[in-house]
């Protein structure tokens, strides 16, 4: 069970952002409200939030999640990808810190964004991308075997049209994974039950299990129809100003 969140709304310059998403530039004041929909949504799933003031010295800030790994043991300090990026994490570990007493950290030269990993009950899938090198993902499959967690990883380089491997799978609790089908007969999903995507809502693959809920972005029907023959509870959101950003619910609040 999840009992808070940490959030950071967009900034004045989130527009400068990295993206390849090639749908525009986002309106600043739609996201502003989208994010506040995001919050009222993580409160009904009965987080409580620590809200981050926007930091316009780095446009991707928003994407808190890139920033950090969090088990019930430890927090695990990411080392980002894009270098325009490294500087967020200082301030994730600040809001961390009354939290954790256990701090990792991912070093040079490895390189890791939250976003790459996939948490499934007490196993971690780790996504070898453009943005984690088998550094970064060698260095935080040691510190979850140290803390009692089993991992595996996954190399998503050359998947078109997924920034990181929670672009295109998402745990769904219950051994069940929410996958692409680029993803979905992977090797090291083997035994799980999965949801496969429809091809044209693999935006959706983005979706969070928080307690109760699954928050989902809004506007895919086919995978709602699954997740709630499922039983699952699904809040919808619309996220149209974060895909144009490259991002997705997930990267939007730290979970613990």
């Amino acid at each position: 069970m999840f009992g808070r969140a940490i959030v950071r709304p967009p900034c004045a310059s989130f527009a400068e952002g990295l993206t390849a998403a090639n749908l525009g530039p986002p309106i600043l004041e739609k996201a502003l409200e989208q994010h506040e929909q995001y919050c009222k949504a993580l409160e009904r799933c009965d987080l409580e939030l620590t809200r981050l003031a926007p930091d316009p010295r780095y446009p991707d800030s928003t994407f808190v999640e890139d920033a950090a790994v969090l088990t019930e043991r430890c927090a695990i300090l990411a080392r980002p990808g894009a270098v325009s990026r490294q500087g967020e994490v200082a301030s994730i570990k600040e809001a961390l810190a009354p939290f954790y007493k256990s701090f990792h950290e991912i070093v040079s030269p490895g390189t890791l964004d939250g976003g790459d990993i996939c948490e499934a009950g007490r196993h971690f899938f780790i996504g070898i991308s453009e943005r984690t090198n088998e550094e970064g993902a060698r260095q935080l499959a040691g510190y979850l075997a140290r803390e009692g967690y089993s991992s595996s990883c996954l190399d998503i380089r050359g998947m078109k049209g997924i920034l990181h491997l929670k672009s295109g799978v998402a745990s769904c609790g219950d051994d069940r994974l929410v996958a692409i089908d680029a993803l979905a007969a992977h090797e090291a999903f083997r035994g799980r039950d999965i949801i496969r995507i429809e091809p044209f809502e693999n935006y959706a693959a983005n979706c969070v299990r928080i307690n109760e809920y699954v928050l989902l972005a809004a506007g895919y029907p086919a995978l709602l129809a699954s997740l709630q023959k499922h039983g699952l509870q699904i809040i919808t959101l619309d996220m149209s100003e974060f895909r144009k950003m490259d991002g997705g619910l997930s990267c939007l609040s730290l979970r613990f």
